[in-house]
């Protein structure tokens, strides 16, 4: 029987117990995608095969098979995507690899808005970022950070960011031949995070303890490959 794993959830932060289901292998044996206990559980924002399968391998006969990437559904309406440990046959090692490089990220608390543009500014240079500073143009909401490559958006009000908060983000860093990626403390619209996934903008949800969740697969990539493997 697979072990339960403390899962908690980006958008309400509510905590689950989760244990991930196993599936017959053709030789009989019973097989369960192990999980990975010290990555953070990621919102499903779309649906892809990549995404939505894992190949795992079978202890018993050495056969590799696609079984469902391990998920639980939040009494808030999210579907949280459970890591896969890279011992899983087809989960990348390479994540976990520059992950481990970097050392342990050491949040700030967020009590005011100032607070949130910190707590974004040390992830990014925990992320390999450099030369972080104030961006050159303020964007309609919050504030903007600028690094070597990359345009970042904060967003420290209680309101979502929006469409047209995110469209901005992602015009302005094209006109400045960057990436761009956005921190809000509330959360998106479900139409900004819809865009988002289209131009492949990172989200991250800034919680009360200054660790950014990411909330899109590209914000899970960004977070476990960092800077250097994402091009800046």
């Amino acid at each position: 029987m697979s072990e339960n794993v403390s899962v908690r959830c980006p958008v309400c932060r509510r905590e689950h117990f989760y244990a991930a289901p196993s599936y017959p292998c053709a030789c009989g044996a019973p097989v369960t995608p192990p999980l990975d206990r010290r990555a953070r559980a990621t919102a499903v924002t779309h649906r892809s095969w990549e995404d939505d399968w894992v190949t795992v391998l079978c202890a018993r006969c050495g056969r590799t098979g696609e079984w469902p990437h391990p998920e639980v559904g939040c009494a808030c309406g999210t579907v949280l995507r459970v890591p896969v440990a890279a011992e899983a046959v087809g989960i990348p090692t390479a994540r976990r690899v520059e992950q481990s490089r970097r050392r342990a990220f050491q949040p700030v608390t967020i009590r005011t808005a100032r607070d949130a543009v910190t707590a974004a500014a040390l992830y990014l240079r925990w992320l390999g970022y450099a030369d972080i500073r104030r961006a050159d143009q303020r964007p309609p909401n919050g504030i903007g950070l600028a690094a070597r490559g990359l345009l970042a958006q904060v967003d420290p009000t209680v309101r979502p960011a929006s469409l047209r908060d995110v469209e901005c983000l992602w015009l302005t860093a094209m006109t400045e031949s960057a990436d761009c990626v956005y921190f809000s403390l509330a959360g998106y619209a479900t139409d900004a995070r819809t865009v988002a996934d289209s131009l492949a903008i990172p989200l991250f949800v800034l919680d009360l303890t200054g660790t950014p969740q990411p909330v899109n697969a590209r914000a899970d990539e960004l977070d476990a490959t960092g800077a250097e493997a994402s091009g800046g």
